[in-house]
């Protein structure tokens, strides 16, 4: 049986929510991050997509929690350049501090982590029984998989694309038994992507599975707070390793639970966002989104 086969039918439907509101706040925050220049007003973006500017707003605004306007601002570099120059800033963070970035931090409030050892590493998933399914999330379809002992991947894709999402994570633990329950893991998408439901007296747990390197990496992205950005010179440093940082690159790009555990706040040593493993869009998409939740 193939990979693809092995999807459950009603998983390979397009599930994003009703009005392809992330393909439309997608294409807003594409344009607002690569024609910053240009400041373009609510009007200008609404024409280039051929909706009302009311629609529009009210899209963006219930998605990200801030206005389209708010978050043009947050990605300015003409306006973080201020704080560039004044306190030497990194880029990211800089932006963020424009009156977006908010006090509460993600994980402090509901992630609990455990690590297996280096041997069930060794053993690619071997007697490892993981579940998955495809949910629609706020940065398009999300494929979690969960172990009993908790979330152990999260994932992310276009509608089409869920096969090839399957692949590249079934590929990490190779040995591991997988099998399709969308009703199995839907109560962690409703988790992880509701911020009503981020709880310290409910903590999620989350099972890394990893080099003994690559946890190290991984943890220090958990104490990354929510709205903030450290580089990857900055966690080489903290791992104790300060010649590692192309090393640490690679390991927040094999980060198997994005999001939860935060790759997509690492960024370059100038500040620039660089790469991300689920598309650089879908990484502005994230810190849009978060900058909306403080």
């Amino acid at each position: 049986m193939t990979l693809a086969q092995h999807i459950d039918l009603s998983t390979t439907i397009d599930i994003t929510p009703e009005g392809s509101d992330y393909d439309t706040v997608r294409q807003v925050i594409e344009m607002l991050t690569l024609d910053y220049r240009e400041q373009p007003s609510l009007e200008t973006i609404a024409a280039r997509l051929g909706q009302s500017p009311t629609q529009l707003q009210k899209v963006f605004t219930r998605w990200a929690g801030l206005s389209p306007k708010a978050f043009l601002q947050a990605v300015t570099l003409d306006h973080a350049k201020r704080l560039l120059g004044a306190e030497g800033m990194p880029l990211l963070e800089a932006s963020l501090e424009l009156g977006l970035s908010g006090p509460g931090r993600l994980h402090d409030l509901f992630v609990t982590h455990e690590a297996m050892s280096p041997g069930e590493w060794k053993a690619k998933g071997e007697g490892l029984t993981i579940r998955y399914g495809f949910h629609p999330s706020p940065f398009g379809i999300a494929l979690v998989m969960v172990t009993d002992r908790g979330l152990a991947g999260l994932a992310f894709a276009d509608s089409g694309r869920e096969p090839e999402a399957l692949a590249d994570m079934t590929s990490r633990w190779p040995a591991a038994t997988y099998v399709a329950d969308q009703g199995g893991t839907a109560p962690y998408a409703t988790r992880i992507f509701d911020p009503s439901q981020w709880s310290c007296d409910q903590p999620l747990r989350v099972v890394m599975i990893g080099t003994d390197f690559q946890l190290r990496v991984w943890e220090q992205l958990l104490r990354i707070p929510l709205g903030k950005a450290v580089t990857y010179s900055d966690i080489a440093m903290r791992i104790g390793q300060p010649t590692a940082s192309r090393a640490v690159g690679a390991a927040v790009g094999r980060n198997p639970v994005s999001f939860v555990v935060p790759c997509h706040r690492a960024v370059g040593k100038s500040g620039a966002l660089t790469g991300y493993h689920w598309g650089l869009t879908r990484k502005r998409a994230m810190l849009g989104w978060e900058a909306g939740q403080g």
